[in-house]
Order: structure tokens, then C-alpha cells, then sequence
């Protein structure tokens, strides 16, 4: 039966802390639902009702686009070994870009992942456990140093290029912010 909670208990963020993948969804009003696996050691708890989370670039970018229009985000931990347990925290999140005011204090946070695009700032406004009886039970067998090769291998320069021609718009063509917000 799923129980809920006002902030994260210290054993939701000691089951946190164990996961070697989680799951980050977003939308807008009229977009398709992003769903998204994360990796890496790319989140940090900060308090019981806040967390940060590093993205770093890939062939989409649609959280970031997303919550600059709706902020509303959704992260979800399972449990592949024993004891079966899903964990969701509900929230609003941030994305903060590493021209903004405070990316260095968070960005100093994480290790130096080549290619970090945005820490998304996430206040926790419920989180939710189920049983998580239906997820497989399968091992984690080490993380895949694919993406920080490629970052590597692309440079700043090449990174940057890549912001520009593959990273400013969604799949629904909704501005991402990456280089300049056409918001503000």
C-alpha cells in the first residue's frame, strides 16, 4: 500500500543514497511527458525537502525546457535488489545554467563531469513509497563511462557546438534556455 510523507525520512534518503538509477519526468501543459534514467553520481540531498541534480549533455534536453514553462517535476527511485521498494518525490524544480548566479557554489557540489549542461534545484513538496513487487530484481554492474568519454572527447568547444545544434529546442520545439533564456 503506498504511504505518503510531507519530506524525505532519513531512511527515504539512506534508500536514495543506495540507488544507482533514478528516473526524472517533466512536461508542459501541451507537451509530451519526458521521462528520463539518470546516472552517474549526479545527485546531492540538501535537506529533507531539497535536492539537486546534475544533467549533463545528452541528445535531448527536455527537462530544461519544461520547467522553465512548468516546473512541476517528478523523480522516481526503485529498489532492483531486496527490499522492493519504489520511492517518488513530487515537486517544483529550477534549472540553473552554468552562466547563472550560483551554478560554481552548486556545480562545486559534483564531481567535474565533462559536459554539465544544468543542476536542476528540486524542492520536494510530497513523497510517495509503494511496494515495488513488480520491478525485477537485476545488479547494477558498473557505470557505463560512455557519456563522460564523449563530453571528454568533444571538448568545451565541441560541447558548446553541440548546445547550439542539438540541445536549444525540445522535440515539441520548446525552448531549452541552454544558451540564453528568450524568457527573461
Amino acid at each position: 500500500m503506498a504511504k505518503r510523507y510531507p519530506q524525505l525520512e532519513p531512511a527515504h534518503e539512506a534508500f536514495i543514497r543506495a540507488q544507482r538509477v533514478y528516473f526524472v519526468a517533466t512536461a508542459t501543459a501541451d507537451s509530451r511527458i519526458n521521462l528520463s534514467p539518470k546516472g552517474l553520481d549526479s545527485l546531492r540531498i540538501l535537506s529533507p525537502t531539497r535536492l539537486l541534480w546534475l544533467n549533463l549533455t545528452g541528445s535531448g534536453n527536455e527537462s530544461a525546457a519544461h520547467v522553465r514553462l512548468n516546473p512541476r517535476m517528478t523523480l522516481m527511485f526503485c529498489a532492483f535488489d531486496e527490499p522492493p521498494l519504489i520511492l517518488r518525490l513530487y515537486g517544483r524544480a529550477q534549472a540553473i545554467h552554468p552562466r547563472d548566479t550560483g551554478w560554481a557554489t552548486l556545480h562545486a557540489q559534483f564531481p567535474n563531469h565533462p559536459g554539465a549542461r544544468q543542476i536542476f534545484d528540486f524542492a520536494i513538496d510530497e513523497v510517495q513509497t509503494s511496494c515495488g513487487f513488480g520491478v525485477p530484481l537485476m545488479t547494477g554492474a558498473a557505470d557505463r563511462p560512455t557519456l563522460n568519454q564523449w563530453a571528454e572527447k568533444k571538448g568545451s568547444d565541441g560541447i558548446a557546438r553541440y548546445w547550439q545544434d542539438k540541445n536549444q529546442f525540445t522535440i515539441d520545439q520548446l525552448p531549452t534556455g541552454i544558451l540564453a533564456d528568450p524568457l527573461d
